[in-house]
This record gives C-alpha cells, structure tokens and sequence, in this order.
C-alpha cells in the first residue's frame, strides 16, 4: 500500500444538537443563498419537533466508529478524523487537530453518494477554504471517488430496501411500489453534474436485485424559491398521483439519496410523505438507509484502499464504471442561475 496518507477524514453536513443551536445552524447552512426566511423558519420548526437535534452527528460518531473497527480488524491502521460543513466539529478545527497531531496527507470520505455542487464541489471548496484558514502546515486532502455504482453500495441499500418490503403482508408485497428519494436540487445545478443520471442508475441497481417491482425516482427537500424550477417529481406529489390511480396499496420509500436517517429522512419522509399516504388510505413504509450497514461500513474501507493501493481494480456495477478520483476543473459546477 502507498503509506503517504496517514489519516481517514470523514466529512459531513453538520447539524444542531439542541434548541439554541437550531437558528445559528440553518443561518449556517443558507448563508450566501436565496431562500426566504420564512422557510428558514418553517424548517427551525421541523427540528423543534425533535427536541432542537438533530440526529446526523450521533449517526456520524456511529459510522466513524464502525469504519474505526473495520479498519482496526482489516487495516489500514490509520487514524479517522471528522469535520463538519456547517457545525461543529467545523472543518478547520478538525485541520487544525489533524496538523498538531502532525497528519501530512489524508483520505477524505464525504457522506454524499452522488455527484452535484452541494454534494461535491462545495465539499472540497469547504476543505480548501479551511486549510486556507489554518495556514502552514494544514494537512493535504484528497477525496475518494463517488460510490453510487459501488457493490457494497447497492447491496446494502438493497438490504435495507428488502427489510422495509418485508414489512408488507406478504400477499401484496411483489406488487408494492418502491420510490427512490433524493434531495432535490435546482434543474440549473443539475445540468452541471451528473446527479440525475447517477441517481437513475443506483435506482435501477437496486430494483435489479429486488425483482420486478414498479419503481420511480422522487425528489424531496426542496428549499429554494418558487419562481426557480428544481427536479422533480416531489415525492409527496408522486404519492398522491398513485393515490389518484387507485390500484396501489403500499409504497415503499426508499431514501437513496442519503446515507443516514437524519432530519430531511425523518420530517420529509417519516412525516410528510407518510402523511399524505395515511390520507389515501396507502401504506407507506420508508427503509432505513444504509447507516452502519456492515457491507457499507466494508465499502469505505474497500474504497481506502484501492486508493492507497493504486490498484486497476475499481468495482463498479453497471455500464457507467467507476468514478475518477481525481475532480476535473469543470466537475460539478455552480452556475449562475442556480447562485441566485
């Protein structure tokens, strides 16, 4: 194996851990972007309805822990560090520890499956800006390859998809119909990434392996202003259609736009979307996502090391192989329209 890097650094979103954090978290997070204020605090009161905490930086200490185990049982034995987008633990601090502790070079794993500005670009552009901040010394960083094709991917997020379909009384369960959610992002922003495309694919993968199901790709989370068009269809949308088709009796949700059940899983999906199938007379059941699935928790670990390795093996399913590792100068845009 290459021994030049000498650390794992997760990076992830960031969220409040209790009510006084809500507000500065979420001016955080649209800081820079158009969106009213009013859905700032229409969204401050989706987490009020979870005591002000988010859930995402428990499930992070999760995963860290998890990948700390595979690594510590498999190699390779480095220690992993975690730094935060919009709280703490804020990107420059974890830097900041990482150069004290005398890191040099390390492996970043982005808790975002699929290629898009905020899903990528804005990640790195986060780390470079962090280690402009902590100056001389900070630690390089290289990010691993987007992993929406990846094997241990699809089989864990087919795992979870199967435990939620095992929920369905079993006479209907071949005929429920599987929506896979994604976070919805400006059609401006997704003419530049391969987002749509690589969401399709892992969709496609997944139902593969579940059997002839009728499935369909939804957004959800869409935060911008009315006037400017995001993907769609909106998943609560979607449900009322097939609510209005009259034939199905249960939809399983599947959220494979996201690696853990944090607040947009839970409000968006658990809420809402259920909501509006109680309302139809639907059952709608939502699967867990891949979280600190062992196969997924193998996948990060697999993903290390074929990078510190070098090696041409790069698993991938389906016809659109692996990801690069290294971004091209015009991956993943923010265009203009999508800025305003």
């Amino acid at each position: 194996m290459n021994d030049s890097y000498d650390a794992i650094l997760v990076v992830s979103f960031g969220g409040p851990e209790g009510p006084d954090e809500v507000i500065p978290f979420l001016e955080n997070v649209l800081r820079g972007k158009n969106v009213p204020r009013e859905r700032m605090l229409e969204v401050a009161e989706h987490y009020q309805h979870f005591g002000g905490v988010s859930p995402i930086n428990a499930q992070n200490r999760a995963l860290i822990a998890a990948l700390e185990r595979e690594l510590a049982a498999h190699g390779p034995h480095l220690p992993v560090y975690w730094g935060n987008r919009n709280w703490a633990p804020f990107l420059a601090d974890t830097l900041t520890q990482m150069k004290q502790a005398g890191i040099k070079r390390a492996l970043a794993f982005f808790t975002s499956t699929f290629s898009s500005y905020s899903g990528c670009r804005q990640y790195r552009e986060d780390i470079q800006r962090a280690q402009d901040e902590v100056g001389a010394g900070t630690p390089d960083v290289d990010k691993l390859r987007v992993f929406y094709n990846h094997p241990g991917f699809i089989e864990a997020s087919a795992a979870r998809a199967r435990e939620a379909l095992n929920q369905i009384p079993e006479a209907r369960r071949d005929k429920a119909t599987i929506l896979y959610s994604a976070h919805s992002i400006p059609l401006a922003m997704a003419a530049g990434c391969r987002y749509e495309t690589q969401l399709r694919e892992s969709a496609r993968l997944v139902s593969e392996s579940l059997g002839g199901h009728p499935w369909h790709l939804v957004y959800q989370s869409r935060s911008g202003p009315p006037q400017q068009p995001w993907l769609e269809p909106d998943i609560c949308d979607l449900i009322k259609e097939l609510g209005a088709e009259g034939d199905v009796e249960d939809v399983v949700i599947v959220p494979i736009g996201f690696v853990s059940d944090h607040m947009e899983v839970l409000f968006d999906l658990d809420t809402e979307a259920k909501a509006v199938g109680n309302e139809l007379g639907i059952n709608v059941v939502r699967a867990k996502t891949v979280g600190v699935h062992p196969r997924f928790i193998t996948m990060i670990r697999e993903l290390i090391e074929e990078r510190m390795s070098g090696t041409a093996e790069r698993p991938a399913l389906g016809e659109m192989g692996a990801s690069h590792d290294v971004c091209p100068v015009d991956c993943c845009l923010r265009t203009t329209e999508a800025q305003r």
